[in-house]
């Protein structure tokens, strides 16, 4: 008694809540279902509403010049929206670009597939970004909200090989723990995605989510020199490398 309170940790510092043992809706095995299809158009809107698509694409258009011929990867692609988003900006400047997307949900491919009937260039290959090694050298390596579907020492992980299987340039952007973040989550899952997996998945993630300062460490951790890292809106950042010196 009569002892002060101490005052609460700011955001960017509590700690992040992670179970190895409880996974998204969206990771569990599972056979496509009007449930995944759901869920993953509900992502596709996500990301293109709330600055995941900007962010793609503010690199993609620095780092594809007209004209160019290049090869990028796409880890734990999900739906396959990123690859269909850069191959309509390669196709509109010119550009000639391969891209093979990456998943180890195989029913979350099957969607994918159906959906980029239209895109001979995207290949879909089911495997575990953790375990996977390609047969071909790829320019760029992009990893879009995955980073917080994994633990601290697996996410590190998953940079090493980012840089691994890049020779040029590797984004990684994620969602950015926060008050913003998980008060803006819980809201949207009350008001308009409600539907079951969708409002649990995105609520898990939202405490799944790095801080900016854990991001940073991740970087470090994995051997990452000269990175850039920035916040952008909606509670979002992103990690990159460019010039690759492997």
């Amino acid at each position: 008694m009569g002892g002060s309170r101490e005052p609460p940790l700011p955001v960017d510092q509590m700690k992040r809540s992670f179970d190895p043992a409880v996974l998204e809706m969206m990771d569990r095995p599972q056979p496509v279902s009007v449930e995944l299809e759901k869920d993953l158009e509900r992502i596709r809107q996500l990301n293109r509403w709330f600055g995941s698509y900007r962010l793609v694409l503010s690199f993609v258009r620095r780092w594809i010049k007209p004209g160019a011929r290049m090869r990028l990867l796409d880890l734990a692609t999900g739906s396959g929206d990123i690859p269909r988003l850069i191959i309509d900006y390669s196709r509109s400047i010119g550009a000639v670009v391969e891209i093979d997307a990456l998943d180890r949900q195989s029913a979350t491919l099957d969607i994918a597939r159906k959906l980029s009937a239209d895109y001979p260039e995207i290949s879909f290959i089911n495997e575990n970004i953790l375990e996977w090694n390609s047969a071909e050298p790829h320019d760029i390596a992009l990893c879009t909200l995955t980073l917080h579907h994994f633990s601290d020492e697996d996410a590190v992980k998953v940079l090493r090989r980012c840089r691994e299987l890049a020779a040029k340039f590797v984004l990684v952007s994620d969602l950015r723990r926060g008050l913003f973040l998980k008060s803006g989550v819980h809201i949207l899952t009350a008001l308009v995605f409600r539907e079951p997996m969708t409002r649990y998945d995105a609520r898990l993630s939202a405490a799944r989510a790095f801080s900016f300062s854990e991001m940073r460490d991740l970087a470090l951790r994995a051997g990452w020199q000269g990175f850039g890292h920035k916040r952008f809106r909606f509670a979002r950042q992103a990690i990159w490398l460019e010039k690759i010196d492997n």
